[in-house]
C-alpha cells in the first residue's frame, strides 16, 4: 500500500503544464474538479484502469478522481473510458470487498511484471496499459491521459444488437468490430476484451481501515472476458451476449470493449456504450 497523496489546488496557469486540461474549484477548501471540455470530434479514446479496494484507506481519493474523470468523459484531446477493478488481497485484513476478485489481482500482477515492479499496491492507476501511477495523483493522471490520446488507435465499433427471439430475459446481445490496429506487425496478435461495469454503487464499511465510512464507486467491473484474438492487422468481429445478474441495475450498466497487445500491455483501441436501453 502507498500512503494517500495530498491534493494541491492548482492555479489556472497549470494549463500550460497540463496542456488543454482545465480545473474548476468551488472554493479554496473544495477538491479539484476535472472540467468537461467541449467535444471537438478529434478526441481519441483512452482507457483508465484503477486497481482499488474498499479495505484500503488510501483508495477513496483515487475512487473520487476516477469518478470525476468518468463524469467529465471528454478531456481536451481524450475520450476517457474508465474501469474500477477491485482487488482481493485486502480482504484478509478485516473487510471483504463485495466487488473484489482474484481476477483483478492477477491482472494487476501482469501489469507489475510489464512495468518491472517488485510488487503490487493500491490505489494504482494504469493509463492505456502504457503508464502506471498512484491512483490519486491527479496531475500525473491528466498528463498520462493527454499523452495516451496522442497515440494512434484502432477503430472499435460497439453496438447493441437488434432484438431477436433468441435473446433471453436478462440478456443483451452486442455487436463488436475492430479494425485498423496500429503498429502491429503481421505476425503479432492482440486480445479483445469485454468488460461490463456498474456505476452509482455505494457501500457502508463496517470494519477495516475504512470502518465507518460510506464509499461511492463508479464503473466497477462486474465481469471481464476475452472475446477472442485479432491476428496481425486483420479485422475482428464478434456478437457476444451479456447476461445481466439479478443484483445489477441495468440503468447503471455499461459495456466496454478494448483491444490489448499481450506482451506490452498497450491498449490499442477502446469503446463503451450504456446498456440501459438493451434487450
Amino acid at each position: 500500500m502507498r500512503s494517500s497523496v495530498l491534493f494541491v489546488l492548482l492555479p489556472l496557469v497549470a494549463a500550460t503544464v497540463l496542456g488543454a486540461f482545465a480545473f474548476a474549484t468551488a472554493d479554496s477548501t473544495s477538491p479539484v474538479k476535472v472540467a468537461r471540455s467541449p467535444r471537438t470530434g478529434q478526441e481519441r479514446p483512452v482507457l483508465v484502469e484503477l486497481f482499488t479496494s474498499e479495505g484500503c484507506s488510501s483508495c477513496p481519493p483515487a475512487d473520487q478522481l476516477l469518478m470525476e474523470l468518468d463524469q467529465a468523459h471528454w478531456l481536451a484531446n481524450a475520450e476517457v473510458i474508465v474501469l474500477s477493478e477491485h482487488v482481493d488481497y485486502w480482504n484478509r485484513l478485516g473487510w471483504v470487498d463485495p466487488f473484489s476478485s482474484s481476477q483483478f489481482s492477477d491482472r494487476q500482477k501482469g501489469y507489475a511484471a510489464r512495468f518491472a515492479q517488485a510488487g503490487i499496491y493500491t490505489p494504482q492507476m494504469v493509463v492505456d496499459g502504457r503508464e502506471e501511477l498512484v491512483g490519486s495523483d491527479r496531475a500525473h493522471a491528466l498528463r498520462a491521459i493527454s499523452g495516451a490520446a496522442r497515440q494512434p488507435k484502432a477503430g472499435v465499433v460497439l453496438a447493441i444488437a437488434p432484438r431477436t427471439q433468441a435473446a433471453s430475459v436478462g440478456q443483451i446481445g452486442l455487436t463488436v468490430r475492430v479494425e485498423g490496429l496500429p503498429g502491429l506487425p503481421p505476425h503479432d496478435s492482440s486480445d479483445v476484451f469485454l468488460a461490463v461495469t456498474e456505476s452509482r454503487l455505494h457501500s457502508q464499511i463496517l470494519r477495516g481501515e475504512n470502518s465507518g465510512r460510506g464509499l461511492d464507486h463508479t464503473a466497477v467491473v462486474r465481469s471481464l472476458t476475452v472475446l477472442g484474438r485479432s491476428e496481425g492487422n486483420q479485422a475482428f468481429s464478434a456478437t457476444p451476449v451479456v447476461s445481466i445478474e439479478p443484483a445489477w441495475k441495468r440503468a447503471n450498466l455499461r459495456a466496454v470493449v478494448f483491444v490489448q497487445e499481450p506482451r506490452s500491455g498497450r491498449v490499442l483501441g477502446v469503446a463503451a456504450i450504456p446498456l440501459a436501453s438493451g434487450q
